[in-house]
């Protein structure tokens, strides 16, 4: 249950702010439409995530593990400063023209998470737990806790939510797995 857990939570977190974010309040805005934009996400995201996880999973096979424990290592604490930097809505591409909401948002998403921070995170976790379905489905849970409520609540959210403090929140957790995996520390949270 761990990579679940782990998944959800460092995905949700890292996600407030992102550039996917962004594109679901603009396709919110857009379209209207909020279950197909809902829907959209969710399929955009499990196909990107598993794909990335199965990546994870097979790298984490290829590399020994002391090459793999510093490789992720370096990769979380990457992460963790990637994390501090704001995305921009114009790295979003614009919705796919005429398509309705649901196509627009599939294929909009699905690019847009293409070596995305959160792919990549995908790809590390399967990596550390090499457990492909609990981390696609908890970072496809953690996609989906952070992007509804944009979808649903986007303007009264951003003017509440400091992203700067959230970034920082996701930054933290990043580092921490990044030092602990680094360090060869586990504490039963790393699987």
């Amino acid at each position: 249950m761990e990579p679940f857990l782990v998944s959800t939570g460092l995905v949700a977190i890292a996600e407030i702010g992102d550039k996917t974010q962004l594109l679901a309040l603009i396709l919110a805005a857009r379209y209207r439409r909020p279950v197909p934009i809902i829907l959209g996400i969710f399929v955009a995201t499990l196909a990107n995530h598993a794909v990335a996880a199965w990546v994870g999973a097979f790298v984490a096979e290829m590399i020994g593990p002391t090459a793999l424990r510093w490789a992720l290592g370096a990769t979380f604490l990457a992460m963790a400063g990637w994390c501090l930097i704001p995305d921009a809505a114009d790295d979003a591409p614009a919705a796919a023209g005429r398509a309705g909401a649901f196509l627009a948002t599939t294929v909009a998403f699905f690019l847009v998470e293409i070596g995305d921070k959160t792919q990549l995170a995908t790809v590390a976790l399967a990596a550390r737990f090499n457990d492909l379905v609990l981390v696609t489905a908890g970072t496809t849970l953690g996609m989906m806790i952070a992007n509804v409520p944009a979808v649903l609540f986007g303007d009264a959210i951003a003017k509440r939510v400091r992203l700067g403090l959230i970034r920082a929140i996701a930054a933290a957790g990043f580092a921490a797995l990044g030092v602990l995996i680094l360090l060869n520390v586990d504490g039963g949270l790393l699987g």
